[in-house]
């Protein structure tokens, strides 16, 4: 709506509270999340003076429930046993509830299948996350011992994570170690980006499995020694060679010449990218346990095509 003649020259918060009929408090949150535009520009300051005729638009976010529910969703279960579960996330799906995915999530689904005991009852047994349009392997905690000794173990880097990626280009080194550092983005507050106000260290050994110089493309195999949100993909894209499909981090189809490629990756539902190999030290009998998954059909059905035609 547009600002009226009485809130011109007002705060952008103290102005949002009294259209939106909210607290000064919240109208002053929605503001900081980049939920609040005015003539069309997001306003990331509650103190921005707002003047008669601009029109403001925001979004209030859902309240946050108190636990998450279970639900009746298919999930892929590789392996359970009394402490813990380890699924193959598919594409698509979100890992626990947060704002704007209350339900649908990955730990409404294993809830219906088991109990989870944890102390969040937002995010229970959650110890490692994968992106929303990220597939594979995860391990969730069903005990509280079991989740305190896995969150030490990814702390302390003892958990190995391996995943398969197709990108655009073919890096010149085939082997490398990606020392950069990652946060959230000082101007977008959905992407990370070295470019951040508070950038945490962040770690990916890569290297290359296969090349198809035809394509300009590469499979790689990526190894995580730290786990920041989005980590592959900020440094393949920091790289020079995006991940197929991720056009948050540079992607992009016009890239790919060829028309049956080009198909195959507009159709392939989520980032070329798979956490297809997991290894952690089971958290109460102490063996070791190591899980590997395929990717999804979409990313097999490049790679399929790929190798076909090079």
């Amino acid at each position: 709506m547009k600002v009226p003649s009485e809130l011109s020259g007002k705060r952008l918060d103290v102005a949002l509270s009294e259209i939106a009929k909210i607290s000064r408090s919240k109208a002053k949150e929605i503001i900081e999340k980049g939920l609040v535009k005015v003539n069309g520009q997001t306003v990331l300051k509650p103190s921005a003076k707002v003047k008669e005729g601009q029109e403001l638009s925001y979004t209030i976010p859902e309240p946050e429930p108190v636990r998450a529910v279970p639900e009746d969703i298919p999930i892929e279960i590789v392996y359970e046993d009394e402490h813990v579960i380890v699924v193959n996330k598919p594409p698509g799906m979100v890992v626990h509830p947060s704002a704007g995915h209350w339900r649908g999530t990955l730990v409404n689904a294993i809830l219906h299948h088991c109990s989870l005991e944890s102390k969040d009852p937002i995010r229970p047994g959650i110890v490692h996350r994968l992106d929303k349009d990220t597939a594979g392997l995860m391990v969730v905690a069903k005990t509280e011992i079991a989740r305190e000794f896995l969150i030490s173990q990814f702390k302390s880097r003892k958990i190995e994570r391996i995943y398969r990626a197709l990108i655009m280009g073919i890096p010149k080194k085939l082997k490398g170690r990606i020392e950069v550092p990652i946060g959230r983005d000082r101007f977008d507050r959905k992407k990370f980006s070295p470019n951040s106000t508070s950038p945490k260290q962040a770690i990916t050994n890569y290297w290359v499995v296969k090349t198809f110089k035809k394509f300009n493309i590469s499979e790689v195999y990526c190894k995580l020694e730290t786990g920041r949100t989005h980590q592959i993909r900020v440094h393949m894209s920091y790289l020079g060679h995006p991940v197929l499909g991720d056009k948050t981090y540079g992607f992009k189809i016009s890239r790919i010449e060829d028309k049956t490629l080009r198909k195959l990756v507009e159709n392939l539902g989520m980032n070329a990218l798979c956490a297809f190999r997991l290894k952690f030290l089971h958290p109460v009998e102490k063996k070791e346990l190591m899980f590997e998954v395929s990717p999804p059909e979409g990313y097999l059905r490049v790679l399929r095509y790929l190798e076909e035609l090079s």
